[in-house]
């Protein structure tokens, strides 16, 4: 009897687990894909709409943090004002509101705004490379074979997106490769620093603070009155669905899917977001991918798969690639 309640028990842990992981996974993929999404309106906001990225990004943070925390106020009005209470707390939360959610926002808008939605969304997705190198660095420790493989299939990834293939010349502006690298950095922040935080408090909280944070320190810092932006019908739609759909949305369902199935499973899942902002680039904006593109999109996605196996599976593989 009692071997039969264990493993009930056990089965019911295993059902529990596995929910959780599903639920993980999906949450993020909805994040990326919307986030993708977000990124292909914005690219409609540059070009068509004559937006600048210092004007919108402190509004959509602004418009975001303002709605999130309205709703916080109604379902959470007892933890509301936890988060910034505590000053560790409050630290920690500038840190990820600011450094990581906010910065990599803005970078990733202005490598949109330099090159394309598709190019940008591409290269943020190299953040779990900056992790492995980072930690690797840190620790004084040499990466092992996979993760070697991973960094060399990235680095190759980012040259054929980059030069096309050329040595002589960049097939993208080279501000938006810096651009796009220093947005890969913010959502190394975003994934990692605010673990202790997601422990604490409720999801939409601490988004609804890192917006408004993220909003205050850009408005102190562009002034983006000065910056003129027409708002027409189509522009006002446009920028109601990056608030709504790509920060409201896509964060609150990404962070609510790191805490399930942590940030290395969920960077992998978050990659529906430049298959997306890819797939509405070339049917929405007739954009042409070359085939230095497709190739440096597979390699960096292949470079983040490998890198989010079980170390044990990629000994398997190359054991059985021995063999053969």
């Amino acid at each position: 009897m009692l071997e039969k309640r264990r493993k009930r028990c056990y089965d019911h842990c295993m059902r529990s687990k596995n929910s959780e992981q599903i639920q993980g996974a999906l949450l993020t993929l909805l994040g990326g894909t919307c986030w993708g999404l977000s990124g292909s309106v914005g690219q409609y906001l540059f070009e068509s709409e004559g937006m600048d990225s210092r004007w919108l990004v402190p509004v959509r943070l602004g418009l975001a943090g303002i709605l999130l925390l309205g709703w916080c106020f109604l379902n959470y009005r007892k933890t509301i004002l936890a988060p910034v209470s505590s000053r560790r707390d409050f630290r920690d939360l500038l840190i990820y509101g600011v450094a990581g959610v906010s910065m990599c926002q803005f970078f990733y808008f202005l490598t949109i705004q330099t090159s394309s939605a598709a190019i940008a969304t591409i290269l943020q997705s190299l953040s779990p490379i900056l992790i492995l190198a980072a930690t690797c660095l840190i620790d004084h420790k040499k990466p092992k074979p996979a993760e070697l493989v991973s960094i060399s299939l990235a680095l190759l990834g980012v040259f054929f997106i980059s030069t096309h293939g050329s040595f002589h010349q960049l097939a993208i502006p080279f501000p938006a490769l810096i651009f796009g690298l220093l947005a890969a950095v913010c959502v190394t922040i975003y994934n990692v620093q605010p673990k202790r935080l997601l422990s604490l408090y409720p999801v939409p909280c601490l988004q609804g603070w890192a917006f408004l944070f993220g909003s205050l320190f850009f408005t102190i810092v562009f002034q983006p009155w000065k910056y003129y932006a027409p708002l027409r019908p189509a522009g006002l739609a446009g920028i109601a669905f990056v608030v709504l759909v790509g920060n409201v949305l896509a964060f609150t369902s990404y962070m609510m899917g790191v805490r399930r199935i942590g940030p290395k499973k969920a960077i992998l899942y978050g990659f529906s977001e430049p298959l997306t902002a890819a797939l509405v680039s070339v049917f929405g904006f007739h954009q042409t991918l070359t085939s230095a593109d497709l190739l440096g999109f597979g390699l960096i996605f292949f470079s983040l798969v490998l890198i989010s196996l079980p170390i044990h599976s990629f000994h398997a593989l190359h054991a059985s690639v021995k063999k053969s």
